[in-house]
């Protein structure tokens, strides 16, 4: 994995046609430069189907043939999700891909005529020269399990945005129809009062019921109801102040939103189940949850935003690529504070930090080192501080076990942690 910019540069070749490409919706704009900048055809325009990735490979090869160009480096900015399809098209035909940052396309269109002119004639070329001069990075398609992984992570995410949503609407009935229902169960989703919406969810339903007939529905389903809850919940219902009026179509509302939260749940679980098949096709990666606090959902999170490990060379490029990176803010006498540069892939850094919060509370070696971090003598660490730390080190937990196939080893990050203590 190329990460330097002398690098990148050198990769950029007399026989190499770059191409900056302006990313659309249904149409894409593309112009074509050397490794010295100048303009080798005019403007090309093609649509976003079939015919117009035919129409880009055909004037690209033309180009080559013409000016004797033996390779191709095609550049864009990650302009959401329209990139994809034409990324593995042009993959697919074997050409080198470049993703370069938006901001610095921002920051440098005005280089050539000093105007804040944007348009589809001026981004391709802005893009293109960024690559030329190595400002870049290459673009990595998971394909096979990773891909495959990447899109479960995807799934479930959006699964579990829809059940808080889900979620919020019901608590947001109850605080209209029954605000009295939270003093007697403290969590809707609780077995008891789940029971209870399905089958008197209305302070009206519940005064006219009893307390004995609700201890007998919850019976079928649950070992000990409790009298005495069901007893508080009938007296609440019956001094309730919660909106009446509209109460059949409110309730019809209600079992709708219990329904669908059901089928997502279900759907959630299915989704997990298939997360966990898929993480333990990745080589070693099944070792990941032999780290205490470690869970399957958090293994396969980081290992679908790694991808394939053998691309990196060094854990420092996997803590760069989540954006924990250091930034420093320094100049002349003045000394801001260090952060975090929080450029890269955000669902990397937060998989890694919800991890780390969950290790925290049950790991005892990451706990141990996390007290020394906010102990030791010298440039002791604040909280926030140093979970970074311990998500870098994290990382290089992971990087081990990933590369080398090496069972975790608890005992032995105690003893680097006390070796490093005694250097100290």
């Amino acid at each position: 994995m190329k990460r330097t910019q002398n690098e990148k540069i050198l990769q950029i070749k007399f026989e190499t046609l770059v191409v900056g490409i302006d990313i659309g919706k249904d149409t894409h704009y593309a112009r074509a430069f050397d490794c010295r900048g100048i303009e080798l055809s005019k403007l090309l325009r093609f649509s976003n189907t079939n015919q117009g990735y035919k129409a880009l490979e055909d004037w690209m090869q033309e180009i080559m043939k013409e000016k004797g160009k033996t390779e191709a480096i095609v550049g864009f900015e990650p302009t959401g999700h329209y990139w994809f399809t034409l990324g593995d098209h042009l993959q697919r035909k074997g050409h080198r891909l470049a993703i370069v940052n938006p901001f610095h396309v921002k920051c440098t269109r005005e280089l050539d005529d000093n105007s804040q002119t944007k348009n589809d004639k001026k981004d391709p070329k802005t893009i293109a020269m960024l690559v030329k001069d190595g400002r870049f990075r290459d673009v990595y398609i998971p394909e096979d399990v990773y891909q495959e992984l990447r899109e479960a992570v995807s799934e479930r995410e959006r699964l579990v945005e829809q059940m808080i949503s889900l979620s919020n609407q019901v608590i947001r009935w109850l605080d209209i129809r029954f605000p009295e229902f939270n003093q007697v169960f403290k969590n809707w989703r609780g077995e008891a009062a789940w029971l209870t919406l399905r089958h008197f969810p209305t302070p009206a339903k519940v005064a006219a019921t009893g307390a004995s007939s609700i201890v007998s529905t919850w019976r079928k389903k649950m070992k000990k109801p409790s009298l005495k809850k069901a007893e508080k919940l009938v007296n609440l219902a019956i001094r309730s102040i919660g909106r009446t009026a509209g109460n059949e179509a409110a309730e019809a509302a209600l079992q709708n939103l219990l329904t669908q939260y059901e089928m997502v749940m279900r759907q959630k679980q299915d989704i997990e189940q298939l997360m966990q098949e898929l993480l333990i096709k990745v080589p070693s990666a099944s070792k990941l949850v032999d780290i205490k606090g470690m869970g399957m959902v958090a293994a396969a999170v980081i290992v679908s935003e790694i991808g394939d490990i053998s691309r990196f060379n060094d854990p420092r490029q996997i803590q760069k690529m989540a954006g924990l990176s250091l930034r420093e803010n320094s100049s002349g006498k003045h000394k801001g504070k260090t952060r975090i540069s929080k450029r890269g892939r955000r669902r990397l850094r937060e998989g890694l930090f919800r991890a780390m919060i969950t290790m925290l509370a049950t790991n005892s070696e990451f706990r141990q080192l996390h007290q020394r971090n906010l102990s030791r003598e010298q440039n002791p660490l604040n909280k926030m501080e140093s979970i970074v730390a311990l998500c870098g080190k994290l990382i290089r937990v992971i990087f081990a076990i990933l590369t080398k196939g090496n069972d975790y080893d608890a005992d032995r990050m105690l003893n680097d942690m006390k070796r490093s203590m005694k250097a100290a």
